[in-house]
């Protein structure tokens, strides 16, 4: 396998599905701006799609491929009675699950959005909503679970692709949003559960080649299947931190009118870069990682880990100088346009200043985990995200009062910076993980190699202010070419001074 040219596959999926979902964000934002039917539909959507994001990007995988792998290398028939028992439960269960929710969504709806309460219009309408989106649910993680078993043999395209399908729905259903008016948000949560439906059968074709389904609820739970949802929910929330610290600021923000959709938007544009530098990376480097701790060869191992480590601070570190830097013209020329107002572009602005802080720490905690998690250890990272989490309720809570929603990522990017230093700490304590010379030379060339492009995107969103911020037909264009300029700079100085060089491209391991 080859660390650099997988990433590049699940990362060029990737960018296709956030681009896509970079338009339908733009045409959401023209057609419901931060107003009221924004909230509403954000808190309906928020719901299914965290458990999109906790299941498909990376967490299921950390839980099942270790396992499976271990299976696979000593038969096909022992991987897929275990794949199949898995599956079954995991199917039943998430019927059981939806269904339970459907019945008393008012309850959850008022778990999830609080401050909605005591607003009968918008409790009412968010729970109508979130009943037609809930079952996304559901498709999407068995989704999940078909793409780990395609990542299991490093088959990474088609479930790295499967959003695209979702985003493609909603685009197509806001363009006729000007018809629509106020019945846009009922069309919209309609196509997230027909998009999920049409994920899980787009997989499956695929998966047919190394996989079949068998249903039989006649559940035999023996030890491995024991094992498997052990370590489900540790991993869960170990790996989709990032995920529950966004869901818990939902909650708080919630009270605020507009807050909702203001940190909605901020997620949105760094989400892209973490897809690449912390998911992409987790998942690709999982089922080699878990094959080579199964064969007991530490030198690979080793070489696997700061090789990751390496690419995900190389996409991460120059990021998130980025997003801090140019925040306010990056959202301006993204979602500034129709409903959404000068106020909406400053808030939501100082939310992704905050967010992009902690996009190095947020990379580093997927990559950590996967660390734990080939070792087939999920409790260290659980209890450890645990106490982040904990930290970030308290953070949030405490100062919401006085600073309102923009402590929401605030304490996220701090509560997120500790997890990554603690699991840090834990890897080298248990002697899991240990620097190479070759990661501490180029770590160095490449904070150096960002820091001079932060220097130049601050040159160009400073000379193409006004475009970014009040061109209106033409500021995203002035963004798409401040962001390739700056991509470049940085491409071509790491080739120079050896930060990146094109031999990684080739490497297996």
């Amino acid at each position: 396998m080859n660390i650099v040219k997988s990433t590049g596959t699940f990362g060029f999926y990737t960018i296709i599905s956030r681009l896509l979902g970079y338009l339908r964000d733009i045409l959401i934002a023209i057609f419901l701006g931060t107003g009221f039917l924004a909230d509403v539909f954000f808190v309906a959507f928020r719901i299914p799609n965290t458990f999109r994001r906790l299941f498909a990007e990376g967490t299921f995988n950390s839980a099942f491929v270790p396992s499976y792998i271990s299976k696979k290398t000593k038969s096909k028939s022992q991987s897929n009675k275990f794949a199949n028992e898995i599956f079954n439960l995991l199917f039943f269960g998430l019927f059981v699950f939806v269904l339970v929710v459907e019945i008393f969504m008012p309850f959850f709806v008022g778990f999830i959005a609080p401050g909605f309460i005591n607003d009968t219009k918008k409790i009412e309408l968010a729970t109508n909503l979130t009943r037609i989106t809930f079952p996304f649910l559901m498709f999407v993680s068995l989704s999940s679970f078909f793409g780990a078993i395609l990542n299991s043999h490093n088959k990474f395209a088609a479930a790295a692709a499967t959003p695209v399908i979702l985003n493609l729905i909603l685009i197509g259903v806001l363009f006729f949003g000007k018809f629509l008016n106020d019945n846009l948000v009922y069309y919209l949560s309609y196509g997230v559960s027909i998009a999920g439906f049409l994920q899980l059968v787009f997989l499956y074709k695929f998966v047919k080649k190394f996989y079949l389904i068998n249903i039989n609820f006649k559940f035999k739970i023996n030890k491995d299947v024991r094992l498997f949802f052990k370590k489900l929910l540790p991993s869960i929330f170990a790996s989709g931190v990032t995920q529950i610290n966004i869901l818990v600021g939902t909650i708080i923000a919630s009270f605020q009118a507009s807050a909702v959709s203001y940190l909605y938007y901020a997620d949105r544009i760094y989400q892209i870069n973490l897809a690449i530098a912390g998911i992409a990376i987790g998942v690709v480097i999982l089922p080699q990682l878990s094959k080579y701790v199964h064969l007991k060869k530490k030198t690979k191992i080793l070489v696997i880990q700061n090789k990751a480590l390496e690419l995900s601070m190389f996409l991460s570190l120059p990021a998130s100088i980025a997003l801090s830097i140019g925040s306010e013209q990056i959202i301006s020329a993204l979602f500034g346009y129709g409903s959404f107002s000068e106020e909406a572009v400053y808030n939501s602005a100082k939310a992704l200043y905050y967010f992009g802080l902690g996009l190095p720490a947020f990379a580093l905690i997927k990559v950590f985990s996967t660390f734990f998690f080939a070792n087939h250890d999920t409790k260290t990272p659980f209890y450890i995200s645990l106490t982040s989490v904990a930290l970030n309720i308290f953070l949030s809570l405490y100062f919401f009062k006085s600073f309102g929603f923009i402590i929401i990522p605030i304490a996220t990017t701090i509560s997120s910076w500790f997890n990554s230093i603690v699991l840090f700490i834990f890897l080298k304590n248990k002697n899991l993980f240990s620097f190479n010379k070759i990661f501490l030379i180029k770590f160095f060339k490449i904070i150096f190699a960002s820091i001079m492009m932060g220097l130049f995107f601050r040159y160009l969103v400073l000379f193409f202010e006004n475009q970014l911020l009040y061109d209106y037909y033409l500021k995203s264009l002035y963004l798409i070419w401040s962001v390739f300029l700056g991509f470049i700079f940085y491409l071509l100085l790491s080739l120079l001074i050896k930060a990146f060089k094109y031999e990684d491209i080739k490497l297996k391991y």
